[in-house]
């Protein structure tokens, strides 16, 4: 049916019967149109409708354009903004609605809007506002709540558990949620069992997992496809090498084996122990495969250094007609960007251009990144400007190419024009961009972007960030200002920033402050030898290599009294430094 059949029917029976005090059959006609809605433009027509004849002011048909009209936040918050008393469903849709949009904190405004008007909550009310809690990781606030359910006496209730066991295993508070789990056990199903197998896999607990497994097998749950696909994971960070084909076994009893979400975690887990002609075996025996099953091969021989039997499956999934998509290509990429071979990169590059794949964020970014490890930035270039779209990752690559190829001040243009153009960086382009002033010294740029990220961006650095800023100011021969920044550091017992500053006044001789650092080092109970060399090194570019030798003999005998201060290196030690390698590929 058009619109406008829709409406000049609407019209029709609004005008049949202008006011109604109950609902009879013309109200749940009127419903059944309002439901077949697609947009909210039919929706307001509708809306429009209703207010003419007055049935706008009916609670049952309010209630209902409400519920229909959640798509679209801003409406729906209209429409519920002119209810002069709504009722407890209207506020659960607005909770409903909140908590699944953009803007899910605006539901705790509802919630205690709700709470004011001395209105029964009921279920529902509850779980809305917890997803809410859980989409915003308002930890504080779901707790609070969590004390309201208990007092309004609902944790009993199935769905409100779950809700408050998802909502805990989000925010990373696993003990919290398995309080919850254990209150009221009766009350238990399937859903909970699985949310917290979730939750403890989240917390890298794998064990817990495996025994919640087991003790589900023993009370008699039904293990679901979720179930199945925790417990793979959880296999895959334990030691134990015959778990994989115990629960690939246990698949095939069940009759899960035909469900190619676990056919693929089944894959993945054998590629993580090394066994990915297992992997193979299971893709073999799929009659009918989907691009995810396609992905996940590709992608484990890729990590397996088995580049070409990769290459050759995106051969045969061309003879099989089944179209690659950028995620087919992305895990194939990478890795040619960390192992340098140009040969299959350029040979995929061409297979994307040959397959017409659209240059999307994922497989743009995958090239961009591939072809400046590999040392083609221009090429790197050329693909980021034909991009359709680009994401901060795609942005964040190109900044650390020119970075790594010492274009500093390319670098710093494209992240000028990453904002100019509405692309928000992460703390991660801002470590690219502050590592790529440190290597070109640009120490004004440096200071500027990282004024940014903490002024505009409200970014709290970390320990990289820092490093990055010391090794900018280290470089410049600005010590001191270094050594006031990283006295700043959040975490104080990091040793890397402190290392590198001691890196510094080596380059420049600078002895009193090499021993200071040195110092805090020892407080810091860091024995590393690298240190005892930084600052020998530190004695030697000022020319005082006596004065050194000397205060080394003066250490040693406060070691001898037992005041240790530090371990000096000595000869016998027989340090040798590591030599760094490079590869290159020949004849492909």
């Amino acid at each position: 049916m058009t619109l406008i059949a829709k409406s000049s029917r609407l019209g029709q029976r609004l005008t049949l019967s202008p006011t109604h005090n109950s609902v009879f059959s013309q109200d749940l006609s009127l419903i059944s149109l309002l439901q077949s809605c697609k947009t909210v433009s039919e929706i307001s027509q509708f809306h429009g409708s209703m207010v003419k004849t007055g049935l706008d002011r009916l609670p049952f048909l309010s209630s209902k354009l409400l519920a229909s009209s959640i798509q679209d936040i801003q409406y729906a918050t209209a429409i519920f903004n002119r209810i002069q008393n709504p009722n407890l469903f209207m506020f659960n849709t607005m909770l409903r609605a909140y908590s699944i949009s953009d803007d899910p904190k605006h539901a705790f405004h509802i919630f205690n809007n709700l709470r004011a008007q001395n209105i029964t909550l009921d279920q529902f009310s509850f779980v809305a506002t917890i997803k809410a809690c859980a989409r915003e990781s308002a930890i504080g606030t779901g707790r609070g709540i969590h004390g309201v359910v208990v007092r309004s006496g609902f944790v009993p209730f199935v769905n409100v558990k779950n809700t408050l066991l998802q909502f805990y295993c989000v925010s990373g508070k696993i003990e919290d949620a398995r309080k919850v789990f254990d209150e009221f056990p009766q009350r238990n199903d399937l859903v909970s069992l699985n949310t917290l197998m979730g939750g403890y896999l989240h917390a890298s607990k794998p064990h817990v997992v495996v025994d919640l497994f087991k003790q589900m097998c023993s009370i008699g749950f039904e293990t679901s496809v979720t179930t199945v696909l925790n417990l793979l994971s959880a296999i895959g960070g334990l030691e134990s090498h015959l778990g994989e084909e115990c629960i690939h076994g246990y698949c095939i009893k069940i009759g899960f084996c035909s469900d190619l979400h676990v056919l693929t975690a089944l894959i993945d887990a054998y590629a993580k122990k090394g066994e990915i002609n297992l992997g193979r075996r299971i893709f073999n025996g799929v009659s009918v495969k989907d691009v995810v099953l396609w992905n996940c091969l590709v992608d484990k021989y890729a990590r397996c250094g088995m580049v070409e039997e990769a290459v050759a499956l995106l051969r045969l999934m061309k003879l099989e007609g089944m179209k690659p998509n950028s995620s087919t290509l992305a895990g194939l990429l990478s890795v040619c960007a960390a192992s340098g071979s140009v040969s299959v990169g350029s040979c995929i590059k061409d297979y994307v251009e040959h397959e017409n794949l659209v240059l999307d964020a994922v497989l743009g970014t995958a090239l961009v990144d591939m072809h400046a490890k590999c040392g083609f930035l221009d090429k790197a270039l050329d693909i980021f400007e034909s991009m359709e779209s680009k994401d901060v990752k795609s942005w964040t690559a190109m900044i650390s190419g020119c970075g790594v190829h010492g274009q500093a001040g390319n670098a710093i243009r494209l992240f000028d024009r990453m904002e100019e153009e509405g692309c928000q960086p992460n703390e991660v382009t801002f470590l690219a961009v502050l590592s790529a002033c440190s290597h070109g010294g640009l120490v004004a740029e440096g200071v500027r972007c990282f004024e940014t990220m903490v002024c505009k961006y409200g970014f709290v650095p970390k320990v990289e960030h820092y490093g990055c800023m010391v090794d900018l100011l280290g470089r410049a021969g600005l010590l001191e200002e270094a050594h006031k920044l990283i006295e700043g550091l959040p975490i104080k017992t990091d040793v890397t920033a402190w290392r590198a500053l001691l890196s510094a006044c080596r380059v420049y001789g600078y002895v009193s402050l090499g021993e200071s650092v040195q110092k805090v080092l020892v407080e810091l109970n860091d024995d590393h030898p690298t240190n005892s060399m930084l600052l020998s090194g530190t004695y030697a570019i000022a020319g005082r290599l006596q004065d050194h030798m000397t205060r080394m003999q003066e250490i040693e005998d406060e070691n001898m009294a037992g005041e240790v201060k530090f371990r000096p290196v000595r000869i016998e030690d027989n340090l040798i430094k590591e030599a760094g390698l490079s590869s290159i590929e020949m004849d492909s």
